[in-house]
């Protein structure tokens, strides 16, 4: 028979191992996340129901719920619309998609729980975050080198190169999500190593990231890579001496793989022609001759005006878009399965009312761990562990960037999993949410 304690220790060790495991599913696709996302509300719920139960609601708390009945009761109205209107052939399919995307808020609930309570061991999420962008950067390197990558899958026909994610050309945004919580490994729980050790340890670990995110070809990425590190080093005491190295690392990695490797010189010279050009195009206000991609962040306008308050539902932004007539601006218009920007789709898929909501869960979650943290002389006990979360909520919240859907399992789950660790973290006991 196993004492209480060690059935605590045994419990506690499955749930930072089931969370430590998360981003090799990220790797594995989209049925390897539902279904450890699945795992985990099902074990929350298993071992702690009664405790759930007992949890305080923060005003936090209910703006997400208030978040999520606009998600079912726009997916419902919609729904309704199109039965009236003998417009589609799936009855309640959009109700059904937004009933299944709750799954969210019982994991935002779990992971708030299980890591307020420190029965997740975040260490061993930071340690699989680093084996697993080391690995995804040397698949991306054996890409490169030899053709395919060591599961057989061949360099693709494109600037980008996928690694093991196979058709998928997000390697860069992967490595963009998880490699900053391998830097912050060698800063927090390598404290019986030198000094001098772990400079030359992160300094190494620069050089491998900031090649395999160029040569994933994600352009994107590659930005917010520098974005999120330089807001680190700006406001974390520990990164600050870093700040020359981290430029010089990157200029001469970049000049490096700029002069010898062709497919990364044509891919930044696009990339400079295409911000060239977008810029002319919004200043001359000539979108008629507008690319693609910008005509497909232009589209969100009209889609928006059928459905203002509410939304159309999610993922209904193709739809709309399709069946809504342009008439004399039919040239500038491109339709998509969604407007490439987080708060764009928001807007037409939830309307002013989930647009205003997620707004205020935003600037909550940022006033209670990023301003408190930094702006404020209160201190968060969980100390420099919270950073990486901080900076990376900043990161994929950032409003001026193009992004992937809001609402697909990939973003969805990363989003809400930073979130819930967040306020796990500040509510723990005698942290800053427990202070008068």
């Amino acid at each position: 028979m196993f004492s209480s304690n060690e059935k605590l220790i045994n419990t506690n060790n499955y749930f930072s191992v089931l969370f430590a495991l998360l981003p090799v599913s990220f790797i594995a696709g989209n049925l390897i996340i539902n279904f450890h996302v699945l795992i985990i509300i099902l074990s929350t719920l298993f071992f702690y129901w009664k405790d759930l139960f007992k949890i305080k609601f923060l005003l936090l708390d209910k703006f997400f719920l208030l978040f999520f009945i606009i998600v079912i009761f726009s997916g419902l109205y919609n729904d309704i619309y199109f039965l009236k209107n003998n417009l589609r052939d799936e009855n309640y399919n959009t109700t059904i998609k937004s009933f299944l995307f709750l799954r969210y808020l019982l994991l935002y609930f779990s992971l708030r729980f299980l890591v307020s309570n420190q029965i997740i061991n975040l260490k061993y999420f930071f340690i699989s975050c680093l084996f697993s962008t080391l690995f995804v950067s040397y698949d991306i390197f054996h890409q490169l080198i030899f053709g395919k990558d060591i599961f057989g899958f061949a360099l693709p026909d494109h600037r980008k190169i996928s690694g093991p994610f196979g058709e998928e050309l997000i390697a860069g945004g992967y490595l963009l999500r998880y490699s900053i919580f391998s830097l912050f490994f060698v800063i927090i729980f390598n404290s019986q190593i030198s000094n001098k050790m772990n400079s030359l340890i992160l300094i190494i670990l620069l050089v491998i990231f900031f090649t395999a995110i160029i040569l994933s070809g994600n352009r994107m990425p590659l930005l917010m890579y520098i974005f999120t590190l330089f807001l680190i080093m700006t406001f974390q005491k520990q990164f600050k001496k870093f700040i020359i190295v981290f430029f010089s690392t990157f200029i001469i990695i970049f000049s490096l793989l700029f002069n010898f490797n062709s497919k990364v010189q044509s891919n930044f010279i696009n990339f400079y022609g295409q911000i060239s050009k977008m810029i002319t195009i919004i200043s001359k206000k000539d979108f008629e001759n507008a690319p693609t991609y910008l005509k497909e962040f232009y589209s969100f306008y009209d889609v928006w005006l059928i459905n203002k308050y509410t939304g159309g539902g999610i993922k209904n932004f193709w739809y709309y878009c399709q069946i809504e007539s342009y008439d004399a601006t039919e040239k500038i218009k491109v339709c998509n399965t969604h407007p490439h920007n987080y708060y764009l789709e928001i807007l037409t898929e939830l309307g002013l009312v989930g647009f205003l909501i997620i707004i205020v869960i935003f600037y909550q979650i940022l006033y209670l761990t990023f301003y408190r943290k930094y702006f404020t002389h209160l201190s968060l006990k969980c100390g420099a562990i919270i950073t990486p979360f901080i900076f990376l909520f900043i990161s994929e919240i950032f409003p001026f960037k193009g992004t992937g859907s809001f609402f697909t399992t990939n973003n969805a789950t990363y989003l809400f999993i930073i979130i819930g660790t967040l306020i796990g973290l500040i509510n723990r006991n005698n942290s800053i949410e427990n202070r008068k």
